[in-house]
């Protein structure tokens, strides 16, 4: 039938599961039922967990909730430093085997030298780095995102170190990526459905709103979707970042910085990327299941498809989710792209 899409099943390399630690916002199980009901069977938890994953040790608590709950494959991020505190590289020989790559999600690494040294010692490894780049001394300017992300590509540059931007929101930062990768340095980056489609503009008074970064110019925006269309930008990740709706009812300037995105990204833009012409179907797949897989190592699951009805609307409803969290800005809106099923090695999950 015309109205059904059958496509690759998407892999999604920067979701928020918050288990251990942070249960009461969102679990491994609850997760992997939301990446399921979005068409997802591969995920990358991040790791901004309790205790975080900067050691085997640590690790082995957020991957024996894995073997127990997890029903798509979920792969994990170790820490770029320990603790998460900025101030020692972990040992990323002693956790390349068990983790997808290495981050600090949340938090910048703020010490040049630092960042060089983990740099080095990843590349060593041969294991990827993803930056959340934030240097909290321009606040939540887009220069707080780009001035690290400049350091970064020089650091890249000079070590060999395979590194990947996470998030992207600003029009410098698509100009210094596109750059670096002209020169041949080793960058990737992604950027997430709520900055292709929605800018500051658009904001009100509601914690649905909240995120980090936070939604900049339309010009931005329309940055981020040149890149999508010149190849700049190699991925769309949703950072599904799921909290309690008290944490999320404080109005904006109040709320804890996340949203939740794995139910909403195929249906969000395909409607209004691929419906209205500015991408094609097949590079949305690209962006959302072949060039994550590929840059993350995640393999190429042939036998996992995701399934969906195209040829009737329907408004999303946060209410319904799979997930723990429900605070979208996109409640409400009137999409394409209604979730069938999931097959994940051969076989569909039933939810």
């Amino acid at each position: 039938m015309e109205d059904i899409i059958v496509c690759p099943a998407f892999a999604d390399v920067h979701v928020h599961f918050r288990e251990p630690g942070f249960s009461y916002k969102e679990t491994i199980l609850t997760g992997c039922r939301a990446a399921v009901a979005g068409g997802y069977t591969c995920v990358c938890p991040m790791p901004n967990l309790n205790p975080a994953p900067d050691s085997p040790e640590n690790l082995e608590k957020e991957l024996e909730i894995i073997r127990r709950d997890a029903m798509i494959d979920v792969r994990p991020y170790g820490t770029i430093t320990l603790g998460r505190k900025g101030l020692e590289p972990v040992d990323f020989r002693a956790m390349k085997g068990s983790v997808v790559a290495f981050s600090d999600d949340g938090s910048g690494v703020g010490g040049d030298d630092l960042m060089r040294d983990a740099m080095r010692e990843a590349a060593a490894a041969d294991v990827l780095i993803a930056a959340h780049c934030e240097d909290k001394r321009y606040g939540e300017s887009a220069q707080s995102e780009w001035q690290m992300i400049e350091r970064d590509i020089a650091l890249s540059e000079e070590t060999g170190c395979a590194y990947h931007v996470c998030h992207i929101s600003s029009r410098k930062s698509v100009e210094l990526i596109r750059d670096a990768k002209k020169r041949g340095v080793n960058v990737t980056c992604e950027t997430a459905p709520h900055y292709l489609l929605l800018c500051e503009d658009d904001v009100v008074d509601d914690g649905r709103f909240r995120m980090n970064p936070p939604l900049r110019s339309s010009d931005d925006r329309d940055a981020l979707l040149e890149g999508l269309c010149d190849g700049t930008v190699d991925m769309i990740a949703t950072d599904h970042a799921p909290h309690s709706a008290e944490e999320k009812s404080r109005g904006f300037k109040g709320s804890v910085m996340g949203i939740v995105g794995l139910e909403t990204a195929f249906p969000l833009l395909y409607t209004y990327l691929v419906r209205k012409g500015v991408i094609s179907l097949a590079r949305l797949i690209e962006l959302m299941s072949v060039n994550p897989r590929r840059r993350f190592r995640l393999g190429e699951a042939p036998q996992d498809k995701a399934i969906f009805e195209v040829g009737t609307p329907y408004t999303i409803d946060s209410s319904s989710f799979r997930s723990m969290g429900h605070s979208t800005p996109f409640d409400g809106w009137e999409v394409y792209g209604r979730h069938l099923k999931t097959i994940y090695r051969g076989n569909e999950i039933r939810l």
